[in-house]
């Protein structure tokens, strides 16, 4: 496969992310997270959150996934660090939207720095999220 050519300013997305209840409780299994605010609205409600929330991890894989389709090998993330600024609320009923866009911050010495944008209705539910590749 010949390598990826990536300039500084290269744009990534926008990706759509779509959530719903069925999701959380995939995810739930897969991880071993059962915490009963991921999908009870008594929970959360108890808990005093604005809902029942996405799994943190959840967002955070998902929206590296971007990456990981654009570079095309899962193997080329060298790094990856967020800050999570804000619960994602999957509603009842529907699907809670997350918007993923990325760009090419630097490149230099084989690999690409990817910051990237994770947002809910134009609120960021991912900060300082940056994603290094390998090229």
């Amino acid at each position: 496969m010949a390598p990826l050519a990536v300039h500084e300013g290269d744009q990534l997305g926008p990706v759509e992310l779509r959530l719903d209840r069925a999701t959380l409780v995939r995810y739930a299994g897969a991880s071993g997270d059962f915490n009963p605010i991921h999908w009870s609205d008594a929970a959360a409600a108890k808990a005093d959150l604005p809902g029942v929330l996405a799994h943190g991890m959840y967002t955070m894989g998902a929206a590296v996934q971007v990456v990981v389709d654009w570079v095309g090998d899962p193997g080329a993330i060298a790094g990856y660090e967020v800050r999570f600024s804000r619960p994602v609320v999957v509603p009842p009923v529907g699907e809670a939207v997350v918007q993923v866009t990325g760009v090419v911050a630097t490149v230099a010495d084989g690999a690409a720095a990817i910051n990237l944008s994770v947002t809910v209705d134009g609120t960021k539910v991912l900060g300082k999220a940056r994603v290094t590749v390998r090229l």
